[in-house]
């Protein structure tokens, strides 16, 4: 098609009985079917010129300086450096999930836990970044089986920061399973985001996700009711300081969309990520049991977020992550940084992952395609490596441009491209390269569905549904987790 010369490059996509057109920028406008025949022919009438000019699109009203600030803006993290450092201290897991992403090991496998030394010089390394912000992410397998590792990470870690002053953050991805009151009292002293998993109703979640001799539900939720208390008498918001849960969706997940969002908030979440099983560990050995079409997941979707909708408007304030991250790039105009959906990715140069025995990947995705067998995306050594050379790495050039939308074929073309993003790992481990076809991606897939979706409410425009939508975009306070970080 040839639109006229006054406009800026324009992507088109259907959206209910409205066409959405996006500029590259990321502003947005829906528009009628006649109205997109007559861009078609170069036509631009006065009214729909006056419409296109209020939302960003036409050229001789656009501001270049604050056009370029806007971009420095979304585009700022490029300066950062890695910023989250996943450190896996073992592989060895006390519950059996049907979809496995982290490869884990039985508890008999002492062999994989991280040892103090490995972990000081993970420690080192992390503090090497040249982000001004570090996240220290504790996964496993399930790392309270080698607690005492964590412990010494955190201590070890707030010593060396003495001479680095960055500000730190601890976050842990726990079943909860192991949790008792020593460790608990020692985490929240150290203020360490607790994160577990929860796939909803009991029945659900323990078919899933099964604890040899125990419930591995009723712990987990236990264990979530009495953190959550131990907030709320510490003095901190319940609204804001809460334990995260996060969702597989399994195929047996899809058949209770609701079920799932009473589920959480049940337990005061206030949020829920309903995050597609993904390609890597058991999960792909499993995938007769647990994969599905992903046009049963947007169904699944769609269901799950028109409940939640529901209940904000009913007085219960709960969000959906995916949402909510596209939300803000699509009405806040801002770029969230989650590392998965933005351009470039954040694949080494937003994040690092250690595996128990030193060994540095571009990615927890990395790290599990490595544990399938694959060492495609480690990057060095916390022994041998310096923190220049990962950096420089042929792999971690390759996986930047292999996830910039505009080297993309399909991505360059899409309405959704201002606010989407490539992982490069899924494209390697499910169609065989980097740079994948994203017609073919399952990943793509759940992504356009999902802003299908979002679009298809902002076209509806019901204030009360767009009164919510906003207030997902904004950023909850969470200073209560950070450390000082001031050099002394």
């Amino acid at each position: 098609m040839t639109f006229s010369a006054d406009l800026l490059p324009i992507r088109f996509r259907s959206v209910g009985p409205d066409v959405l057109l996006t500029s590259p920028f990321g502003d947005w406008a829906f528009v009628s079917r006649d109205e997109l025949a007559a861009l078609s022919r170069g036509e631009l009438p006065a009214d729909l010129a006056s419409k296109l000019g209020a939302r960003g699109f036409v050229k001789g009203q656009l501001d270049r300086q604050k056009l370029s600030e806007r971009v420095a803006r979304k585009k700022r993290f490029l300066g950062y450096g890695p910023n989250l450092h996943i450190v896996v201290v073992t592989l060895r897991c006390n519950e059996t999930c049907v979809y496995c992403h982290a490869s884990r090991a039985d508890m008999t496998a002492t062999h994989t836990d991280m040892t103090p030394e490995i972990a000081e010089k993970t420690v080192d390394f992390i503090l090497q970044s040249t982000s001004p912000a570090v996240t220290i992410e504790f996964q496993g397998g399930e790392p309270l089986v080698n607690f005492p590792v964590v412990k010494h990470v955190i201590d070890y870690a707030l010593e060396r920061n003495r001479a680095y002053g960055k500000q730190l953050e601890f976050t842990m991805v726990t079943n909860l399973a192991l949790m008792d009151d020593e460790k608990l009292s020692f985490l929240l002293e150290k203020k360490v985001q607790i994160c577990t998993s929860v796939d909803g109703p009991e029945p659900l979640h323990n078919k899933q996700r099964v604890l040899a001799g125990g419930n591995a539900h009723r712990a987990a939720c236990e264990w979530i009711r009495k953190i959550n208390r131990r907030y709320e008498e510490m003095g901190l918001d319940p609204t804001l300081y809460h334990v995260e849960a996060l969702l597989t969706t399994t195929r047996e997940a899809l058949r209770y969309p609701r079920e799932i969002v009473d589920t959480y908030v049940s337990l005061g979440c206030r949020a829920i990520f309903l995050r597609p099983v993904d390609p890597f560990g058991f999960a792909d050995k499993t995938a007769k049991t647990v994969e599905y079409d992903r046009a049963a997941y947007h169904d699944f979707y769609r269901a799950a977020v028109d409940h939640i909708i529901s209940l904000n408007k009913q007085g219960t304030q709960v969000l959906e992550r995916y949402a909510a991250i596209f939300l803000t790039k699509i009405l806040a105009d801002e770029e969230p940084n989650f590392l998965d959906i933005r351009s470039p990715s954040g694949s080494a140069i937003g994040a690092l992952a250690y595996n128990y025995d030193g060994r540095i990947f571009t990615s927890d995705e990395g790290r599990m395609i490595h544990e399938m067998g694959d060492s495609s995306f480690q990057i060095g050594d916390v022994r041998t490596t310096r923190y220049r050379e990962a950096m420089r790495h042929e792999t971690v050039r390759a996986l930047v441009l292999a996830s910039v939308r505009e080297t993309q074929p399909d991505c360059a073309t899409c309405t959704y491209a201002p606010y989407c993003g490539v992982q490069p790992e899924h494209s390697y481990l499910s169609q065989g390269t980097l740079f994948g076809r994203m017609r073919e991606s399952s990943l793509c897939n759940v992504h356009k569905g999902i802003q299908d979706y979002l679009f298809g409410k902002l076209r509806e425009g019901d204030p009360d549904t767009l009164s919510i939508l906003e207030r997902w975009t904004t950023v909850r306070e969470r200073a209560h987790f950070l450390q000082a970080s001031a050099a002394s």
